[in-house]
């Protein structure tokens, strides 16, 4: 029912930016909202940053300041740009799109996409 398709990952040197696309589609919902989640190796899963359907904006403390979540709802896509990257934000990266409806709450995940910071 909702598809999360991921992009932007890569490898990048310590300092650097890299900027994540997630592209939302949905044949049954209206998808507003959206997270992004990461995990290292060996560590839970851990909230980035959130953004609601009013746009107000949430965001990790080892990210503020250095991580920006936005949106184009037309285009139906998140976008993480983060810059100032560091060793310690290598992770999977999850693009995260939580549904409420009048009975139920949903949790839809991407796929993932790897982000590799180098000292």
């Amino acid at each position: 029912q909702v598809q999360l398709v991921e992009s932007g990952g890569g490898l990048v040197h310590a300092g650097g930016s890299l900027s994540l696309s997630c592209v939302a589609s949905s044949t049954t919902f209206t998808i507003n909202a959206f997270g992004w989640y990461r995990q290292a190796p060996g560590k839970q899963r851990e909230l980035v940053a959130s953004i609601r359907s009013g746009g107000s904006t949430n965001y990790a403390d080892s990210v503020k300041g250095r991580f920006t979540i936005s949106r184009d709802i037309a285009k139906k896509t998140v976008y993480l740009q983060m810059n100032n990257l560091k060793p310690e934000d290598t992770a999977v990266y999850y693009c995260h799109a939580p549904i409420e409806t009048m009975k139920h709450h949903y949790d839809y995940w991407g796929q993932g996409t790897q982000v590799t910071v180098g000292s």
